[in-house]
């Protein structure tokens, strides 16, 4: 590698990282420092406030001890997302006429032509991005969408395939490097030309979309640098990936989206420091497990939220996710007294009572040390959780498009979480058993 190179990369990476950073603590200026209050619910329906501010204590400290600590990148990128999301939909807003002409081409908006089979293509936290997109786009595009991981794909694509059936492929990658999505692309661009593909990126140097930026059938956005996380862990990629995705679903209606974008700002601003402060205390109760659970797209936000626990504490907490109706099916029996249980409450009429039921029987079993709800509803004085986050500027948004916002949690359990266990969250894995893009993977013909 040519030193020069590499010592100019990095001064750009730090140039970056002072950018989010007085971009976090602008946002702190505002409201999320140290003046926070935080609501907590308790068994008594009671409720006690948190006079803290978890999140902007981490943002305000000396550089040194940042990087001492692992914690340059992860915490500003977590705090950056509303402000970012800003930013994506701008991204969206300048290729909008050139996305909707493309997707035109792939038999999706306002022409007569068969609607394709859309796979939403993705591994890991990207295959989790299209989980939380699919029941949007479905319902918005009126046609048949699916979440394919790439590294399904890889090793049986024929079998995914059905002979004269047209498709369209998306792939979501945050550095657009990932052995697997990048071997999928390339094998289905040679073996299958007939499909079209709509590469989001967050890395424009990224194989996936450098390699294929000549050919017409694939369309490659690359969203702001910014979103590019450093830190090991997918926090502001994921988030971004879906708002651009949910902007893709309002391709032809850009200003519909753009009054549910709103929204989802300020509840991001106001759900950050009330959520940062409950994982903060939460990750001090040292749960040696924890057991997501989520209805729908929110599903996905479980899924998500385990993985990221998971990776930022390089597997000292165990974690589980599972949908709420499928946890009695075997899964409640790892659940006990070490298990701190997150449910990712509908605002759904339809879907509530059920998730309701099951946080009435976990706790009148006594299967678990803490239950917390996110999002949803207030439950009120009935008291089916010993902890409740939400944002006031929630309400009323439909679960399809709550995946950013409620994956704020699940980040930051898992970033405390990993400060708790004394690791660096920026580089969590000690052992070097992951990193940052998947390495290590032959790919065989």
């Amino acid at each position: 590698m040519d030193p020069s190179r590499d010592k100019g990369r990095l001064a750009q990476d730090d140039k970056l990282t002072d950018r989010r950073n007085r971009a976090a603590l602008d946002w702190t200026a505002e409201g999320g420092c140290p003046h926070i209050r935080a609501f907590a619910q308790h068994n008594s329906g009671s409720g006690r406030e948190l006079d803290v501010s978890a999140l902007s204590e981490l943002l305000s400290l000396p550089g040194s001890e940042k990087a001492a600590r692992g914690l340059e990148h992860t915490p500003a990128e977590i705090a950056q997302q509303p402000e970012a999301w800003l930013s994506t939909f701008e991204v969206f807003r300048k290729k909008r006429e050139q996305i909707a002409e493309f997707l035109a081409l792939a038999g999706i908006g306002a022409s007569p032509r068969p609607r394709p089979t859309v796979f939403l293509i993705g591994a890991g936290t990207s295959d989790y991005i299209g989980q939380s997109l699919t029941y949007l786009l479905r319902r918005c595009w009126n046609c048949e969408v699916i979440a394919v991981p790439s590294t399904d794909l890889l090793t049986h694509m024929d079998e995914w395939m059905i002979p004269e059936k047209k498709y369209l492929w998306i792939s979501f990658s945050r550095s657009g490097d990932s052995p697997e999505g990048v071997a999928v692309l390339e094998n289905a661009r040679k073996n299958h030309p007939e499909i079209h593909h709509l590469v989001v990126s967050c890395n424009a140097k990224g194989r996936m979309i450098r390699e294929s930026a000549d050919d017409p059938r694939v369309l490659g956005i690359c969203l702001d640098d910014a979103v590019n996380d450093r830190g090991l862990a997918m926090t502001s990629s994921f988030s971004n990936m879906v708002i651009f995705g949910q902007c893709l679903a309002h391709v032809n209606e850009v200003g519909t989206y753009q009054e549910v974008l709103s929204q989802l700002v300020q509840a991001g601003r106001d759900f950050l420091p009330r959520a940062a402060d409950s994982a903060s205390a939460l990750a001090k109760e040292a749960y040696t497990k924890a057991c997501f659970v989520g209805s729908g797209p929110l599903r996905a936000v479980a899924k998500e939220s385990a993985l990221k626990l998971l990776e930022l504490t390089a597997g000292k907490t165990l974690t589980m996710s599972e949908s709420v109706l499928g946890l009695r099916h075997g899964p409640m029996a790892a659940l006990d007294q070490s298990t701190l249980f997150i449910c990712f409450l509908s605002g759904s009429r339809r879907v509530q009572p059920y998730e309701r039921d099951l946080l009435e029987e976990i706790g009148k079993k006594g299967l678990v040390g803490c239950r917390v709800v996110v999002g949803g509803s207030e439950i009120g004085r009935d008291s089916l959780a010993e902890h409740y986050l939400a944002s006031s500027a929630i309400g009323g948004v439909a679960d399809d498009y709550r995946p950013a916002v409620d994956v704020i949690f699940g980040q930051l359990l898992g970033l405390f979480s990993s400060l708790r266990w004394e690791l660096r969250p920026d580089r969590p894995s000690p052992n070097g058993a992951i990193s940052r893009v998947v390495q290590g993977v032959n790919i065989h013909s």
